[in-house]
């Protein structure tokens, strides 16, 4: 047992001392430069934490920022000079993240697809939903099959026009990618913009990316120790790429199979060859991250981003996040078809939230179309089925130093959800709409 009982936190909080996550953080910085030897990464632990004992007592703690600079001492001196700058660019990348809401209010983020949000914002003033006082009050007036029908039209326009883009590049396209965050609507759109296709010839064929985990064993962990399935390192970016330049070049190629009750990957697993109107799918959280298709000619790509790009005011002049609404989506996913109750998908979000800040939404600009996935009325749906959890969790999370984050997300949503009107009846929404990718009950074949 380390000599080292506790650290302090930037808010001066005092939590216990857990030499796991410096070993989970030194072996995702060295998954982030291609390495993957976690028994270095133990020993390299070990001496940070001798370090650590040499220069602080039982009484004297050492804080956040000592135990990361021992981290970088241990890891220099060790000639890990590669894996020691991808841990200072992380340590420096929290730190903007901490700093960055008051840098927002004066610096506009590259990471906002301007042109977009205005044509959202637009749509949404033109049809009285951009404050949630006029959305409320339209509900009040018996228009929510209205706003249901105008949200829905103004969603399919975007994958038509998407389509239409991919139809005059036809020649071109081999690869259709469909990113986005999570739980963005990537499936619903996929399989929509797919049926617009084969009606001209066109079929998407999918290029599973899941199948391309390392063994689970060799997977980064979060800070609490838990498997980090969200950020890109996971994948066997090299492999995916060579087999995407094979595939367009007309080779055939064995995709391999990974079983996720084991954890386990068997290379050349099953035979892939691509036809002449076909075209490869990639549906991915990732599908954006430049390592992804890095041999593969930009012309013979087709990008398209999704995100809930919501429009909508509270009553304090605020505007709704984006990712509190893609949250409440995958709770209900999860709890519906995952067997994850919703508590866990709030505590989870944490680390799902950082991979999209370095990985996915700083590629949204690269798109050649971004997609609008929020409806509006889904806040009205969400409400009965969420709010009594939302009700719970900021008494059971505050003061956890551990469990900041979920506090504050449920916090803010539960204020939003304590002021939405709220719809019973969930049968109201189109079979085929989005919205059913999370609730259920959709006639789209997900499968």
């Amino acid at each position: 047992m380390s000599k080292i009982e506790f650290v302090t936190k930037r808010n001066g909080t005092v939590v216990p001392f857990t030499p796991q996550r410096i070993s989970n953080a030194i072996y995702r910085a060295a998954v982030a430069v291609g390495g993957r030897d976690k028994e270095t990464s133990e020993k390299l632990t070990l001496q940070v934490i001798e370090y650590l004992e040499q220069n602080f007592s039982s009484i004297d703690y050492p804080t956040v920022e000592d135990v990361q600079d021992a981290v970088e001492k241990i890891l220099i001196e060790n000639s890990h000079s590669k894996v020691a700058k991808a841990f200072i660019l992380y340590r420096d990348e929290r730190t903007r993240m901490r700093s960055g809401r008051k840098e927002q209010t004066i610096q506009p983020s590259q990471n906002i697809p301007w042109a977009k949000i205005w044509q959202v914002l637009d749509w949404a003033s033109s049809h009285d939903l951009h404050t949630l006082e006029r959305y409320n009050q339209r509900i009040r007036n018996g228009e929510m099959h209205d706003i249901i029908r105008d949200s829905e039209i103004f969603y399919e326009e975007d994958i038509k026009i998407a389509a239409r883009m991919i139809l005059e590049r036809r020649d071109l396209v081999k690869i259709a990618l469909i990113t986005g965050p999570s739980s963005s609507g990537k499936t619903t759109t996929t399989i929509k913009l797919g049926n617009i296709l084969q009606q001209n010839n066109i079929k998407l064929v999918t290029l599973n990316v899941d199948h391309y985990f390392f063994d689970l064993e060799d997977h980064p962990k979060d800070e609490f120790g838990d498997y980090d399935y969200e950020t890109p390192q996971a994948l066997d970016l090299e492999l995916i790429s060579r087999h995407l330049v094979d595939l367009i070049d007309g080779k055939e190629v064995r995709i391999p199979y990974y079983d996720f009750k084991t954890g386990k990957r068997q290379l050349n697993h099953t035979p892939m060859k691509l036809n002449a109107n076909e075209v490869i799918l990639i549906d991915s959280l990732h599908g954006l991250y430049p390592a992804l298709t890095q041999g593969v000619d930009e012309n013979r790509k087709f990008k398209l981003f999704l995100e809930p790009l919501l429009q909508m005011k509270d009553e304090d002049g605020k505007y709704i996040r984006w990712t509190d609404i893609r949250l409440m989506r995958r709770m209900l996913r999860d709890s519906a078809f995952r067997a994850l109750d919703p508590e866990s998908t709030l505590t989870h979000w944490h680390y799902v939230r950082t991979s999209e800040l370095r990985s996915i939404i700083p590629n949204i600009n690269h798109a050649d179309i971004i997609i609008n996935s929020a409806m509006p009325y889904e806040l009205s749906i969400y409400q009965p089925k969420l709010l009594h959890f939302f009700e719970k969790w900021p008494a059971k999370f505050k003061g956890d130093p551990l469990r900041e984050d979920a506090y504050e997300r449920s916090f803010r949503i539960l204020s939003l959800l304590q002021k939405v009107e709220p719809i019973e009846d969930d049968s109201i929404v189109p079979s085929d709409s989005l919205i059913r990718e999370f609730i259920g009950g959709s006639t789209l074949d997900y499968h």
